[in-house]
């Protein structure tokens, strides 16, 4: 019988033709309650096997008893657990050396008492704060009875969690029509052939709670009323449901956030499949959530941190412009970029050889070709000495004309494929591969660290950890693909960065893919946007979301990745160039890329406006340097929601097109060629950047119109921003000690007559 119920259909798959003989288990109320070894609560559980048809008990199968583990860490986190099949939990080892976790020192394990009330039990932390609750009194224990028809109520599992001791998180169950039409279910799993293959549960939604993070999202702010499937692919673009860096963790607006601890694929419902709940379904045995409070937004990302890991501060250099497209060929082709950005001034740090600097375009051998980049140390150290890194692309998979795929073959390095592919479902036919490298086995770990070594201690600074979202899933990898698929980008990057630092004491990567703990290593980037006005929309929504979801540092493809309608062929427009370097200079970090040149003189209307923006941008890096410091200490990005800071007007959940540049400023991107939007100002007092009048929020500035040399751009009043005061070519050039303060209070008399006007003249 094929479901009516909505909830099995579509978070179940339960209409699957084979899906006829699933079986589907609901927790009960909990039976029992005792404190074990360690501080943590075990719950005794009951599951009854309900019929899909009608959703009643299933009386042919007998319950079946698990244990719930209810653990507390510190004073705001809560970790709710349970194993289905006897195996590990969600990661597929042991949990607490997952590599998705990275427990902060100040994260102690808190000891549970377990007490019993006339309603249930509480579980108590030695402060006496209850932080998990088991109410067995509702509802009623008696028949419905209606129209002459009696429909038993089972009872259901329905726990509240208290991650700081006073956010309640309730599981929410009950949500139904009648007993026979759910809409989600509290805690579950489902068994096919006799084998345990997902599970699910539903949280409480209450009326106009609204969500954020769960990764890299094209969409607005807001994301309650989405089902959303958390499995990682190329995004193809920054305009679609598809993206890169899916976070198995989401924020609410009541200043709270849960961590789905695991990296099978989710389908995840904000408030969508049921506006009571949000509801997800893992394809994994096993539930492991972090119930993450601290009653803001930013401290639910911060614990979110505390968990799965800060982000590591990142080089000064890496804080100035890159140069880069797909791609320089040579040594002399790249050495002549940079002599003309020295030469007309256009302050640089960072050369980015991307596809074309091996023997074959695109055949990663992590081999520079010898006829095209002869005498590559010494050209490297050159390239230093001017005051330019240099950053190589390269990718996980290899082809079977590589010169290393016969020693990963034997060693099971990389896992061939059984049919034909191309890298991540891409369409470039020059991209096919034989195998991906196997990042959970550590064979192929040292293995790959020891091609790169090779190339760090030659001189490069960086290395671009390009695709990493798909994974052959036929494959025979050490770790199951159902679960490496999306965790391969964290293990990939993790690699990548730790043999950087090992060799430069500067660890820094340029990372596309992501999942929970890929925050630790930056620097991500927004992917391959179009060059239009779309794709510049599209990346501020994704580095907004990114920041939501535990990212700290972001980047992106100024000015847009790939050309439109032709791929390889269409320049962008030079306003929108500079426009989007304006939107650039006030992101963590700032590169520029794409199918088509780059480099400004490439733009000859647009170059000498975007030379003062890129001089600014250098001004404001001893600002950026105190800003990383707080963003590697606390739960915020660089790139920053205006969420974060004014969670409570419900405006700011509706604005995709604002953010927070750090502290201090709030920044209005010009999205459209017009040169006019409209600017929303939250509540507070602020600075217009440019004239220094002070104007209070909340407000909606109508039709704010600006010259192509400028962008709104306003500044929290009484900020203390470190400026530069000289114009430098590259941070080399830079004694920090330099930097003066620039405070935005009455003596701010705008731009032009501050420190910053005196040396960029916009």
């Amino acid at each position: 019988m094929k479901p009516t119920n909505h909830f099995l259909r579509d978070m179940l798959d339960l209409d699957a033709p084979e899906a006829a003989n699933d079986v589907i288990y609901v927790a009960s109320e909990p039976t029992a309650a005792k404190a074990v070894a360690g501080g943590a609560a075990v719950l005794t559980v009951p599951f009854r096997a309900i019929n899909s048809g009608n959703f009643f008990t299933d009386e042919s199968k007998p319950l079946r008893t698990f244990d719930v583990i209810v653990r507390a860490y510190g004073d705001s986190i809560v970790r709710v657990s349970c194993s289905f099949d006897g195996a590990a939990l969600p990661d597929g080892v042991a949990t607490d050396d997952s590599p998705m976790l990275q427990f902060h020192k100040s994260l102690a394990p808190v000891k549970l008492t377990v007490r019993k009330t006339a309603a249930g039990w509480d579980l108590v932390d030695p402060k006496g704060k209850v932080r998990f609750r088991v109410d067995t009194t509702r509802p009623p224990k008696t028949d419905w009875k209606h129209g002459g028809s009696n429909w038993p109520v089972a009872a259901e599992f329905s726990p509240t969690v208290f991650p700081d001791g006073k956010t309640p998180v309730r599981f929410q169950a009950y949500d139904q029509f009648f007993p026979m039409l759910h809409d989600s279910l509290p805690l579950a799993f489902a068994e096919r052939d006799g084998r345990i293959d997902r599970t699910a549960f539903a949280l409480h939604v209450a009326p106009g709670e609204k969500f954020a993070g769960t990764g890299e999202r094209f969409a607005g702010p807001n994301l309650a009323g989405q089902t959303l499937v958390l499995e990682n692919t190329d995004g193809s673009g920054v305009n679609s449901r598809r993206t890169y860096k899916n976070m198995p963790f989401y924020v609410s607006s009541r200043g709270y956030g849960v961590f789905m601890h695991t990296s099978a694929h989710i389908r995840l419902a904000l408030a969508s499949v049921s506006t009571r709940a949000t509801s997800a379904a893992i394809a994994w045995p096993a539930v492991d959530l972090f119930f993450l409070g601290g009653g803001s937004v930013e401290r639910a990302v911060y614990n979110f941190r505390r968990v799965s890991g800060f982000p590591a501060n990142v080089p000064l250099w890496s804080l100035g412009t890159w140069m880069s497209r797909m791609t320089y060929h040579s040594a002399a082709e790249m050495d002549a970029v940079c002599d003309r950005l020295r030469k007309e001034k256009f302050p640089a740090d960072v050369i980015h050889a991307d596809t074309g600097w091996f023997k074959q375009n695109w055949n990663c051998d992590w081999e520079f070709s010898p006829e095209r980049f002869p005498n590559t140390a010494d050209w490297i150290a050159t390239l230093r000495r001017r005051g330019f890194r240099l950053s190589l692309w390269q990718m996980p998979m290899v082809r079977s004309d590589n010169p290393h795929f016969e020693l990963c073959r034997e060693n099971k390095f990389v896992l061939p494929k059984r049919q034909a592919a191309v890298a991540g479902g891409s369409n470039f036919s020059n991209l096919r591969y034989d195998g991906h490298i196997d990042f959970s086995n550590p064979g192929a770990v040292s293995w790959y660290q020891g091609v790169l070594e090779k190339l760090l201690k030659l001189g490069a600074s960086a290395i671009k950890t390009d695709f990493g979202e798909g994974i052959d899933m036929d494959a025979d990898y050490v770790l199951p693909a159902e679960l490496l698929h999306n965790l391969y980008g964290l293990l990939y990057q993790k690699a990548a960065y730790e043999v950087t630092a090992r060799v430069t004491g500067e660890p820094l990567i340029f990372a596309r893919a992501g999942w929970a703990g890929c925050q630790r290593y930056p620097l991500h980037w927004g992917g391959d946007s179009a060059a239009t006005w779309d794709g510049l929309a599209g990346t501020i929504r994704g580095g907004l979301h990114a920041g939501l979801s535990g990212y700290g540092f972001w980047s992106h493809d100024v000015p847009g990745f790939y050309g439109n309608p032709d791929f390889m062929s269409n320049w962008p427009d030079e306003t929108l160039y500079v426009r989007w370097t304006q939107m650039g200079v006030f992101t963590s970090h700032l590169r520029y890329h794409g199918t088509t040149p780059r480099e400004m003189y490439h733009y000859p209307k647009a170059a000498p406006v975007v030379r003062k923006w890129l001089n600014l941008r250098y001004c404001l890096i001893p600002y950026l340097v105190d800003q990383a410091r707080r963003v590697t200490a606390s739960g915020l990005p660089i790139f920053r929601s205006m969420i974060f800071h004014h969670a409570d007007d419900p405006a700011v959940w509706t604005i995709d097109d604002q953010y927070y540049f750090g502290d201090a400023f709030l920044v209005a991107p010009m999205t459209t060629p017009t040169g006019r939007r409209d600017v929303y100002l939250p509540e507070g007092d602020w600075v217009d950047f440019w004239t220094g009048q002070q104007v209070q929020g909340p407000v909606l500035l109508k039709d704010v119109k600006q010259p192509i040399t400028r962008m709104p751009i306003y500044v929290v009043k009484g900020a203390k921003v470190r400026v530069y005061p000289e114009l430098v070519q590259c941070t080399d050039d830079m004694d920090l000690k330099k930097a003066v303060t620039l405070t935005f209070d009455k003596t701010y008399k705008g731009f032009a007559k501050s420190v910053l006007g005196k040396v960029v003249k916009l």
